[in-house]
């Protein structure tokens, strides 16, 4: 794909640096781009990679010149210096394109999740199951290590399956995946700072289904069902009606095609939206020949991730269960649907142009108040405005743990879900559940 062709890598976060290592690696003529770069990055950048020009400033200047173009996910296609570039006959793609490149001609089989919530979860299971299911497993893409870092790692070595947790950004660059099997889990409001509307951010999702790949859909979800596609395998999950993964809410037995897997009350993870993620996992490792009997018994081993609604403790019989991670208002809706309990919610941050109206039904029959935090309190104060719940302004993330702390009951539940970013206030939303977990021990 890079062979023979000048390539500028453009961005250069921690997947610009892979592709860059992928390029030397390689042997290919590149070059660097980002529109700011400090003088202590250019220097490393030298330092690691003496061959490659670094360019700032301009990206039309910067791509004359160039037949390829690697984006980073932070930059989006639609830029009209790249659409320019697209039109002149140069190329985009992204490292997963790349790897996917890479791995055509290979037996390595590759497993796609992506969606508004729970890709991560999902993600972490199917690489646990895989593993436990005794496959040489690589974990890569928005999970964190890069999927081009990940294959330098590995010096080439073929795997038997590559893990990949996808977002949009990823995927609109990633014009044939040709995964073994994909899932789309849902689709919320998200990145709509970068999409036109709900329905573009789903068309960049489903991309995720190009090429022969098996698709596992949940059924539950109107963006996500309207993905089949002709003459392909398809497997719904579901924890509404009975289809090919489901949940039987009169047992609470999972089943597939009507027999009966596991129950409920046996996944380790908190929240019913976990059981829909467990249900598209079983799917993805049954549709690459996984043993059923080796994924059930391995489900229950999964410890979940830190700050997806994790407990992180109790105080006076007063539950604090930290989703940091949460930073969009679907994945605050599944988390507090998924809990039984009375919730104390603390919300908020920077909300990404998103509409948080979705939050006021979910809230009405369950919360007792909301304590908003950060630069879009009053947004989500206005959209949530006369739903029939307390909203408090807290000035700090330790107050709002304060207030909720007083306000709660024994049994009831203070829930960290801010549905928002965390950088007007946190370096990141692992800082954010850290000044959470050390409010809550400081009561």
């Amino acid at each position: 794909m890079l062979q023979n062709k000048k390539v500028l890598v453009a961005g250069l976060g921690g997947t610009g640096v892979s592709v860059l290592a992928y390029c030397a690696h390689i042997g290919v003529d590149a070059a660097a781009y980002d529109a700011n770069v400090s003088d202590n990055q250019c220097a490393d950048l030298k330092d690691k990679f003496p061959q490659f020009p670094i360019f700032s400033g301009s990206l039309k200047d910067a791509l004359l010149g160039y037949d390829v173009l690697v984006l980073s996910p932070g930059i989006t296609r639609r830029l009209p210096e790249i659409r320019a570039f697209e039109e002149r006959g140069g190329k985009v793609v992204g490292d997963v394109a790349i790897l996917a490149d890479i791995l055509k001609n290979q037996s390595d089989k590759i497993i796609a999740i992506t969606g508004s919530n729970g890709k991560t979860t999902t993600t972490s299971l199917v690489g646990h199951l895989c593993e436990r299911a005794g496959l040489d497993t690589v974990v890569a893409g928005n999970i964190g290590t890069p999927v081009l870092e990940a294959w330098l790692a590995r010096g080439g070595k073929a795997a038997d399956v590559w893990v990949l947790e996808l977002s949009s950004f990823q995927l609109e660059t990633t014009d044939d995946l040709n995964a073994d099997a994909a899932a789309c889990l849902n689709v919320s409001e998200d990145h709509l700072d970068r999409y036109d509307d709900l329905l573009d951010y789903a068309r960049a999702k489903d991309m995720i289904f190009n090429g022969k790949t098996v698709q596992v859909l949940n059924a539950d979800d109107v963006f996500c069902s309207a993905m089949k596609r002709e003459h392909r395998t398809v497997k719904y999950f579901s924890l509404n009606r009975s289809t090919n993964y489901y949940l039987d809410t009169v047992s609470g037995s999972l089943k597939c095609e009507g027999v009966d897997l596991m129950q409920e009350h046996d996944i380790p993870l908190q929240g019913s939206h976990n059981t829909a993620n467990v249900l598209a996992a079983l799917a993805l490792c049954e549709s690459i020949g996984l043993a059923r009997e080796v994924l059930l018994e391995n489900v229950k081993t999964f410890k979940g991730l830190p700050h997806r609604v994790e407990k992180v403790g109790e105080k006076d019989g007063v539950i604090f269960i930290d989703d940091s991670k949460g930073t969009n208002v679907g994945a605050t809706v599944a988390a507090i649907a998924g809990l039984r309990e009375k919730i104390w919610l603390i919300a908020g941050g920077m909300g990404k142009g998103q509409d948080f109206t979705p939050l006021r039904d979910v809230l009405r029959d369950k919360a007792g108040a909301v304590f908003l935090i950060g630069v879009d309190a009053p947004k989500i104060a206005r959209d949530l405005d006369g739903c029939g719940v307390d909203l408090v302004f807290c000035d700090t993330l330790p107050q709002a743990v304060q207030q909720a702390f007083a306000a709660a009951q024994s049994g009831e539940i203070v829930l960290l879900s801010p549905a928002c970013a965390s950088f007007d206030m946190f370096k990141g939303y692992a800082h954010r559940a850290e000044v959470f977990v050390d409010a809550f021990k400081a009561l």
